[in-house]
């Protein structure tokens, strides 16, 4: 399996999630390890789930990205 990499800058729009208070601990946590904000390691999760879907996921975003 690939490797998290967590990059140091990026841009962006701003969104509201809700999220298990345990997740954002750990996200928390793992953020302060790399000395790096929380919206950055949660960016960076997101990108490799994103890039690591599974095969029949990843079809289906890429048909409704292309209609």
């Amino acid at each position: 399996m690939d490797k998290l990499k967590i990059p140091r800058n990026h841009t962006g729009i701003s969104k509201t999630l809700r999220l298990p208070e345990n997740i954002v601990d750990d996200v928390q946590n793992l953020a302060n390890l790399k000395n790096i904000s929380f919206n950055r390691t949660i960016s960076a999760l997101l990108e490799f789930a994103l890039e690591n879907l599974d095969d029949e996921d990843k079809k289906k975003i890429d048909n409704h990205v292309a209609s």
